[in-house]
C-alpha cells in the first residue's frame, strides 16, 4: 500500500472546470495531484467516452443517456455548458484521448459504469474495451473499478493482472466490505463512501491486506477524517484544498 494518501481529482477539478473534460483534467494537474478519477460509458456505435451522469439532464437532454448517441453526436455537442456559458464549447472525450493525454502525466482511476438497462453483452463490451485500451497496467498507475460487482468478476476473468476496485455504497458497512474482500480474492480493494469511513472500515480492509479509496472527501471534517485514517486514495472535488490539507497534517 501507498506509504501516503494520494489525493485524485473527482471527475478534474470539477469546480473549477466542467466535470469529465479536458478543461478540468488540465485545471486538475495546475496542483501537484497524484491522479485522476473519470468515468466510462459507451455511445451507441460502442465507443468508450467519459461521462457520469445516468441521463443528459445537464445538457438539456432530460430522459436521454449516452448510449442514445453516436460517439459523433457526443462530439457535436457542448459538455461544458452546463457548467459556464462562458466556457468554451468542449465534446464529449473519449477514453483513448484521455489514456493517451493523461496516462503519462498522473495515476488514473478508471470508474466503468454498468447501467440496469444494457443487455450483458453491452456491458461486457464496455469492460472489454476499458481494459484494452488502459493496456499494460504492471506499472500499477492504472486501476478500474464500478459500483457492480459481476462487471468485476467478468473483468477479472479476462485480464487477471488488472487491479481492479469494488464501488461500495453508501449503505455498505465495514461486514459487506470484509465479505466482499473474502469471497472475491482478486479484489484489489474498495472504495467506500466517507460516510462509511472508519476504524472499523479500516481494519476489516486491512485486515485482508487490500486497498482502500475513499469518496467524495470535500470538508475538512471528512479530508482529515481520510488523512488520519490512512486511506490509499482520497477522491475530492477539491483537490488543492485535499492537498493543502495534506501536507498540514504530515
Amino acid at each position: 500500500m501507498n506509504s501516503k494518501t494520494l489525493i485524485f481529482a473527482h471527475r478534474g477539478a470539477n469546480q473549477e472546470a466542467p466535470e469529465n473534460t479536458r478543461s478540468a483534467f488540465d485545471k486538475a494537474l495546475t496542483y501537484p495531484i497524484d491522479g485522476i478519477e473519470t468515468d466510462v460509458q459507451l455511445s451507441r456505435d460502442e465507443v468508450a467516452v467519459l461521462w457520469h451522469d445516468r441521463d443528459l439532464k445537464k445538457l438539456h437532454l432530460p430522459g436521454k443517456h449516452i448510449d442514445d448517441y453516436h460517439h459523433a453526436q457526443l462530439q457535436a455537442m457542448n459538455f461544458a455548458e452546463h457548467f459556464s456559458a462562458a466556457n468554451a464549447a468542449e465534446g464529449v472525450m473519449s477514453l483513448q484521448q484521455f489514456l493517451v493525454a493523461y496516462r503519462v502525466r498522473c495515476r488514473l482511476l478508471l470508474e466503468i459504469k454498468l447501467r440496469d438497462w444494457e443487455d450483458n453483452a453491452r456491458r461486457e463490451l464496455k469492460v472489454w474495451q476499458t481494459l484494452a485500451l488502459a493496456g499494460d497496467v504492471s506499472d500499477g498507475r492504472v486501476m478500474a473499478s464500478s459500483f457492480n460487482l459481476e462487471g468485476l468478476i467478468y473483468a477479472n476473468s479476462i485480464a487477471p493482472e488488472f487491479p481492479l476496485v469494488f464501488n461500495l455504497e453508501p449503505e455498505h458497512q465495514a461486514d459487506f466490505a470484509q465479505r466482499a474482500l473474502l469471497e472475491h480474492p482478486f479484489l484489489h480493494g474498495v472504495c467506500v463512501h466517507i460516510d462509511t469511513l472508519d476504524e472499523g472500515m479500516m481494519g476489516a480492509v486491512r485486515e485482508r491486506g487490500k486497498f482502500i479509496a475513499v469518496y467524495t472527501c470535500n470538508s475538512d471534517d471528512e479530508i482529515k477524517r481520510a488523512l488520519t485514517l490512512g486511506v490509499d486514495v482520497l477522491i475530492s472535488d477539491v483537490p488543492g484544498k485535499a492537498l493543502g490539507m495534506r501536507d498540514t497534517l504530515r
